[in-house]
C-alpha cells in the first residue's frame, strides 16, 4: 500500500495545479475546438457548420494578407533579435568589462515595462510630425518618413520595437556563456583563434541549447504579435494594411464581428503552425544543437 500512498500524496499536493489546468486550460481548449466548427455569435447558441469556418478563411483576402504580414515580420524579427542578443551577451559576458552588470541591467530593464506602456512610447517616438526620431533626423538634415502612415515602414518599425526588448534573451545568453568551460577558450587561443572565431566556433556551439530555447519562444511571440501593431497602426481610419497582423484579425473576428467560431478556427490554425514550426526546430536541433554530458 505504501506506493499507492505516495501516489495519492503526490496527487493531493499537485491537485491545485491539476484542477487549475483542467478548468482554465483543458476545458476552454476543448470548447474552443468545438466552437471552431460552429457558427457562434455569442448571444445565440452555437450551430454546427462543419469546416465552413476554415473554408471561409481560406477564401478571405484579409486572412492571407495578415498571414503574409506576420510571416514577413517573423522572418525578419527572429534573426535580428537573435543576432543582437548574442552580440550584446558576448560583450557583456567578456571578463573585465567595466560596469558590465549595470549595462546588463539596463538591457534587461525594458522587458519589465508593460507592453502597452512600451507601445505608447514608440507611438510617440515614431510620430511623423512630432516624434523624437524624426526630430533627430531633422537635426542631421534628413527628412524622416511618416513611419506610422507609410506601409513600407510598418515591418521595420515593428522589428525595431522587438529588438528593443531582447533583454530577457540577453540574460539567458550571458548565463549560458558563463557556463562554457574556460579550458575550451584556452585551447582555442593556443590554436591561434581570434575573438570572433572563438565566439563562432566555441561559444555559439556551447550555448546552442539556450539559442534553441530563445528562438522557439521568440517564434511563438512573433507569430502572436498583437499589442504593438494594435497601438501603432490602428487609428480612427482602421488598420493600416502593412501593420495588419494575424492576431488582429483574430481579435476582430471575435470581438468586433462577433464571429467566435471563425476566431476559434484561426486560433487552432495558429496553434498547428506553432506546433509544426516547434517540431521542425526540435528535429533540426539534433544536428545543430550541442548538449554537454553531465
Amino acid at each position: 500500500m505504501r506506493p499507492h500512498r505516495h501516489t495519492l500524496a503526490g496527487i493531493a499536493w499537485t491537485s491545485p495545479w491539476l484542477v487549475g489546468f483542467v478548468v482554465f486550460m483543458l476545458i476552454p481548449m476543448c470548447m474552443s475546438c468545438w466552437y471552431s466548427f460552429t457558427d457562434y455569435p455569442l448571444l445565440k447558441p452555437p450551430v454546427y457548420v462543419g469546416i465552413d469556418n476554415y473554408r471561409s478563411l481560406l477564401h478571405d483576402e484579409r486572412f492571407w494578407r495578415v498571414v503574409r504580414n506576420t510571416a514577413v515580420y517573423a522572418a525578419v524579427a527572429i534573426p535580428a533579435c537573435t543576432v543582437v542578443a548574442l552580440v550584446l551577451a558576448a560583450g557583456l559576458a567578456t571578463p573585465g568589462v567595466r560596469l558590465g552588470r549595470a549595462f546588463a541591467a539596463a538591457v534587461y530593464l525594458p522587458t519589465l515595462v508593460p507592453m502597452m506602456a512600451t507601445a505608447m512610447i514608440w507611438l510617440w517616438l515614431f510620430n511623423g510630425r512630432y516624434g523624437l526620431v524624426n526630430n533627430m533626423l531633422g537635426a542631421l538634415g534628413i527628412a524622416g518618413p511618416n513611419w506610422l502612415e507609410d506601409d513600407a515602414w510598418a515591418v521595420p518599425v515593428l522589428v525595431v520595437t522587438s529588438v528593443w526588448s531582447v533583454g530577457q534573451m540577453v540574460v539567458v545568453y550571458i548565463a549560458a556563456i558563463h557556463e562554457v568551460p574556460a579550458s575550451l577558450y584556452e585551447a582555442a587561443r593556443i590554436d591561434g583563434m581570434g575573438a570572433v572565431r572563438r565566439f563562432v566556433h566555441v561559444t555559439v556551439p556551447m550555448i546552442s541549447p539556450a539559442i534553441l530555447f530563445n528562438v522557439i519562444t521568440l517564434t511563438i511571440g512573433s507569430l502572436q504579435a498583437f499589442v504593438m501593431p494594435y497601438v501603432l497602426f490602428r487609428n480612427e481610419r482602421g488598420q493600416k494594411a502593412a501593420g495588419d497582423m494575424y492576431n488582429l484579425l483574430l481579435y476582430d473576428n471575435a470581438f468586433v464581428y462577433r464571429k467566435f467560431g471563425q476566431a476559434s478556427a484561426m486560433a487552432w490554425m495558429q496553434l498547428l503552425v506553432v506546433l509544426a514550426l516547434t517540431g521542425l526546430m526540435l528535429a533540426m536541433s539534433k544536428r545543430l544543437v550541442h548538449y554537454r554530458g553531465v
